[in-house]
């Protein structure tokens, strides 16, 4: 039996928590990781918005995550892309740092630059991974007609977050536990519930990914794109029914997780992180939400365990009763190795 397809998720996957400008930080794991994208967020103040960077685009280049505005400049944030962390400048604006506040930022790692053939039109920049099931593709929509992506990870996507760089619109997220796969989206940057919009997407499979110019691309416009699939004992996208109960619903991941991503689809309910560096015992308190620039806020909701998560909140956006949740985990370690040696609970 194959436990897992990756033994060590830091080489993929790690949490930096960090306090200060014109400083380079490196991450604490065992691993040296060189970050493809990095999702920062001031944890201590409100008023600060969540940012993503990445390679592709260039790390002066911004997305606002809990906002719609269009990508922007700015030359003093991230500054370099190390190969174990990255380096923020002084910052003068705050967007990844701002002067004694903590600060936590999620990193994900690429890998391959080289750009699959057969797109409807090659992507101006990529890095994906086919191990971790991870890629950032930058493309330009066409003037007509679908989008095809072919995005070389081997395996059909999960989720999909997409944003017109060029323009104000909303983080488009796609997720395979849709009941309409081709109209139902979410936005990153809304608690709004779940919506429809005509043919917003296209088919998905294990080499391409068709996304609807018109629906989800703007005609002409650059556009970024996140794409995930699962990897046996390294990531996991899901959906769970709430109980309302605060001996909430298991949810089976087949790792311990290291980062979980939620949001309440059935109805409007706020977009949650938890990861294991804030907190690093249960019960989860730690909350940040990514359609917020609110500060960190102590919430009882959540216990990471070693195959799994397990919900703790009676009600609202994490467990409402009868209502549809979908989940985004990354893991910390397999619930059992390629050796069969299982892992330690928290």
């Amino acid at each position: 039996m194959a436990y897992t397809t990756i033994d060590n998720p830091e080489l993929f996957f790690q949490t930096l928590l960090h306090v200060g400008n014109n400083t380079s930080f490196t991450f604490a794991g065992s691993e040296n990781m060189q970050p493809d994208l990095i999702w920062n967020k001031n944890r201590d103040s409100s008023g600060y918005d969540h940012h993503a960077i990445d390679s592709v685009r260039g790390v002066s280049k911004l997305l606002r995550v809990s906002s719609n505005i269009a990508e922007f400049t700015s030359s003093d944030s991230i500054t370099a892309i190390g190969s174990d962390g990255f380096t923020v400048g002084a910052d003068s604006n705050g967007y990844v740092s701002s002067g004694t506040d903590k600060q936590v930022s999620w990193c994900w790692k690429g890998g391959t630059t080289s750009i699959p053939s057969g797109s409807t039109s090659d992507p101006s920049g990529v890095s994906y991974n086919a191990t971790s099931g991870f890629g950032i593709y930058k493309i330009t929509a066409p003037g007509s007609g679908n989008y095809v992506l072919k995005h070389g990870l081997g395996t059909t996507p999960n989720f999909i977050w997409v944003k017109d760089l060029d323009a104000t619109q909303k983080h488009m997220i796609w997720v395979d536990q849709f009941s309409n796969l081709t109209d139902d989206y979410l936005q990153l940057n809304s608690n709004a519930a779940k919506a429809t919009y005509s043919t917003c997407w296209g088919t998905m499979n294990t080499t391409d990914a068709t996304i609807a110019t018109g629906g989800t691309l703007d005609v002409n416009n650059d556009h970024v794109i996140y794409v995930f699939s699962n990897r046996q004992g390294f990531s996991k996208i899901g959906s769970y029914t709430g109980n309302g109960n605060a001996d909430g619903p298991f949810i089976y991941t087949g790792f311990k997780p290291a980062m979980v991503i939620l949001k309440e689809t059935t109805s409007s309910g706020q977009w949650y992180i938890f990861d294991n560096k804030r907190d690093t015992f249960n019960l989860m308190t730690d909350a940040l939400f990514p359609d917020l620039n609110n500060a960190e806020t102590t919430d009882n909701a959540i216990d990471f365990l070693s195959n799994g998560f397990k919900g703790r909140k009676t009600s609202s956006d994490l467990n409402t009763s009868g209502n549809n949740h979908i989940y985004m985990a990354f893991a910390e370690s397999p619930f059992v190795n390629s050796n069969g040696v299982p892992t330690n609970g928290r």
